[in-house]
C-alpha cells in the first residue's frame, strides 16, 4: 500500500503559504469581534466571509458532520465547541479554532482571549494567566521545533515548561493540566495528517525534523483535571471538573532556510524573538 511521505517538497511548501495567510486573516477578523454581546455565530459568519473572499474554503466544513467554519469554546469547553447564539459575557475565556483550504492546501490555527470584567478581576486574572501560559507553551514548542532533531522534543519541552509554571517556587502555585486525549498533527493536503504532535513527553523520538515537515502545534491546557467528556452535541469537549481551558495553535513549516509559522502574519517573528529564533520566509515558487 502506497503511503505518502510526511515531508513536503519545496514547491509544496510554497503552495501552503497562501492557505496559512488566509487562515490568519480569518481568525484575526473573528478575534476583532469578540466583545460582550457578540455571539460565536457572528464570528463564524465573519471568518467564512474572509476565507471565501480569498478564494478558499473553510476546511472545518469539510469534516463529515460539521457545518461551521470555526470551533468556539467558552470557559470549561476545551475544543470543538459548536458556534451558537449565546452572547459572550464579561469575563468569558474564549478559544477560537479554524482553518482554510486554498488550492487544495490547508492552514489551521487557534487562539484564546479573555473578556474584561471589572466586577470579577480575580477571575479575569486567573483566566488571563491560563491563556498566557498556554500561548507561551505554544511558542516554546515552535522554538524547540526550530532546533530539534526529532519531533517529540517539542512535547517534552512544553510539558517541562508547564511543570515549571505549576511549581509553587515560581510564585504561581498553580498546577496546569495538559490534555493527553487530543494532540497536534501534520497538515498539508488534508487538515489532519501524520505525524501526531504530542504536547507532553512520550517514550519515542518521533520523526526527524528536517525540511518538508509541516505540523500544527496546539497545546490544550486546563486549570484543573485533564479528565473531559463530550457534550450531547457530540462535538464539544468539556472539562469534567468545570475548570477553565485555553487553546493556542499554529501551523509551522520546516524548510531549507529554517522555519516559518504559516498562520502568523509575521511568520512568527514576534512570538519567537524571546527564544532567539528568527523565522525565514518560504521562497514562493512559480511552478505548478
Amino acid at each position: 500500500m502506497f503511503r505518502r511521505s510526511i515531508y513536503k517538497s519545496p514547491v509544496e511548501l510554497s503552495s501552503m503559504v497562501t492557505a496559512g495567510e488566509v487562515t490568519a486573516a480569518a481568525l484575526a477578523e473573528a478575534r476583532s469581534m469578540i466583545v460582550p454581546g457578540a455571539t460565536p455565530l457572528d464570528l463564524d459568519a465573519a471568518a467564512e466571509r474572509v476565507i471565501r473572499a480569498a478564494g478558499g474554503r473553510p476546511n472545518f466544513q469539510l469534516v463529515p458532520g460539521y457545518r461551521h467554519t470555526l470551533c468556539v469554546s467558552v470557559d470549561d469547553d476545551v475544543v470543538h465547541g459548536i458556534p451558537g447564539e449565546r452572547p459572550f459575557r464579561p469575563g468569558d475565556i474564549v478559544s477560537v479554532d479554524g482553518g482554510a483550504e486554498v488550492d487544495g492546501w490547508n492552514g489551521d490555527s487557534a487562539f484564546t482571549v479573555v473578556l474584561p470584567d471589572p466586577e470579577r478581576p480575580e477571575v479575569v486574572a486567573s483566566r488571563t494567566e491560563l491563556s498566557r501560559v498556554t500561548e507561551q507553551a505554544l511558542w516554546l514548542g515552535i522554538a524547540t521545533l526550530a532546533r530539534a532533531r526529532h519531533l517529540n522534543e517539542v512535547g517534552a519541552a512544553m510539558e517541562e515548561y508547564l511543570e515549571s509554571e505549576g511549581d509553587p517556587s515560581t510564585g504561581s502555585g498553580h498546577r496546569y493540566g495538559v490534555l493527553t486525549d487530543y494532540v497536534g498533527h501534520g497538515i498539508g493536503r488534508s487538515m489532519h495528517e501524520e505525524p501526531p504532535v504530542f504536547n507532553y513527553r512520550v517514550d519515542r523520538r518521533g520523526p526527524a525534523v528536517k525540511p518538508g515537515l509541516v505540523v500544527a502545534i496546539e497545546p490544550m491546557i486546563v486549570g484543573g483535571s485533564i479528565d473531559t467528556f463530550t457534550r450531547d452535541d457530540e462535538w464539544t469537549v468539556t472539562t469534567s471538573d468545570g475548570s477553565d481551558a485555553a487553546h493556542w495553535e499554529h501551523s509551522v513549516a520546516v524548510h531549507a532556510d529554517g522555519i516559518w509559522v504559516l498562520t502568523a502574519p509575521d511568520g512568527g517573528a514576534a512570538g519567537l524573538a524571546p527564544f532567539g529564533v528568527r523565522p525565514s520566509p518560504i521562497a514562493r515558487s512559480s511552478r505548478p
